[in-house]
């Protein structure tokens, strides 16, 4: 079918021209596509292919080997390298042509609607030293209140559910908590575990949204207490949030909001790095003298996460690193990789309209009481 006709270029094309007035349309993108045409994505996937209990990319991927197999077996049936030639071209375009279409169709319209910071009035800004200090003072705080709750001792957390039940504790967090977004967010999507143990870290990947399965992976090599963040950053993405450092907020915000202190504990502790290593790179010598005043226990978590990380060295780090630019700024992220380090700005607006708006929430300690060097080395 790929090298009968056009059919698939041209819809590809299509496809394109349509993304093109979507960017120039967010509002109607935001009402048609992602609040109304996307949901509908969203659970026919989730009763369907979604209800598998392997990847089923790994379908997509047999399927790919099989297509690849059969247009070299229909290359080599055509007399003459000028049909030849014609097929080959015409079936290549199409492919391409019906991956960028599906690709749009099913999730790639959602890079041109409102940014969530947008819908929820949030004014992200950098940090100046002072409050970034003072926002890692509170994210200090609530780490050492929740770690008591989980250890009594200092030995690194290094236990957690099995994946399965951990997954599902995520998504019913996601369920429970995304009204407080205001964001029209339904399906029941999964995030499965993409084996072999390792595979995606040496390929520079920590996890991963594919559009034309509509479930997520992540690595299960990942260290007990990143997964529950990956985990609900990726179903982020699996609810049409394409924005890095969006994706990042929420993953940390239904963390944060959870009534079980481990999902918690990852949440802040993730946000945590992130604050470290703004501070290492805006002065040092209060990033030694910050660190010195960090529990020994917290320490030892992220000393622990560390080891985790450099214990599995991906092949092509600065490669992977180049093309997720590429790829991010093509969709409209202007930002690149560097969206992934906004979740301090969004998180400062967050606690900011928050404290706005006491009513909403109480944070216990309201009113009272690439990379740095030493234990975050890891922090993306």
């Amino acid at each position: 079918m790929l090298g009968r006709n056009w059919t698939w270029a041209i819809l590809g094309v299509l496809a394109l021209v349509a993304r093109r007035i979507a960017m120039l349309h967010p509002e109607k993108t935001e009402t048609i596509y992602s609040r109304t045409f996307f949901p509908v994505v969203r659970n026919l996937t989730d009763l369907g292919i979604g209800r598998l209990p392997f990847p089923t990319v790994y379908l997509f991927v047999g399927l790919l080997v099989f297509l690849i197999g059969r247009f070299f077996v229909l290359v080599k049936r055509r007399s003459g390298w000028k049909e030849r030639g014609m097929y080959s071209l015409r079936s290549i375009l199409n492919f391409a042509g019906g991956l960028v279409f599906f690709f749009l169709i099913f999730w790639g319209f959602n890079y041109q609607r409102i940014p969530v910071f947008e819908q929820l009035s949030l004014k992200p800004r950098a940090l100046e030293q002072e409050i970034l200090v003072q926002e890692m003072e509170l994210t200090k705080r609530l780490l050492i209140q929740l770690r008591a709750n989980i250890q009594a001792d200092t030995v690194a957390i290094s236990s957690f559910p099995v994946y399965k039940e951990l997954e599902s504790r995520v998504r019913e967090e996601m369920g429970k908590n995304l009204y407080l977004l205001g964001l029209n967010f339904t399906g029941i999507p999964r995030t499965k575990e993409f084996h072999p143990h390792g595979f995606m870290r040496r390929m520079g990947i920590y996890g991963i949204y594919f559009p034309f399965t509509g479930e997520s992976y992540i690595d299960p090599s990942l260290h007990p207490l990143e997964k529950p963040f990956t985990i609900a950053h990726e179903m982020a993405h699996s609810y049409g949030v394409t924005d890095e450092g969006e994706a990042n907020f929420i993953g940390w915000l239904i963390c944060s909001v959870s009534e079980d202190p481990l999902l918690q504990y990852s949440g802040q502790l993730r946000l945590f790095r992130y604050h470290l290593n703004d501070l290492y790179r805006m002065d040092p010598d209060a990033y030694k003298t910050f660190v010195a005043s960090i529990p020994i226990g917290i320490r030892n978590d992220m000393a622990s996460v560390r080891e985790n990380i450099l214990s599995v060295q991906p092949f092509f780090l600065e490669l992977s690193k180049k093309s997720n630019d590429l790829y991010l700024k093509t969709q409209g992220v202007k930002a690149g990789v560097k969206s992934y380090a906004q979740l301090p700005m969004l998180a400062y607006a967050w606690r900011n309209r928050l404290r706005g708006n006491a009513e909403v929430i109480s944070d216990p300690f309201e009113g009272g009481q690439q990379d740095g060097a030493g234990l975050d080395a890891g922090a993306r």
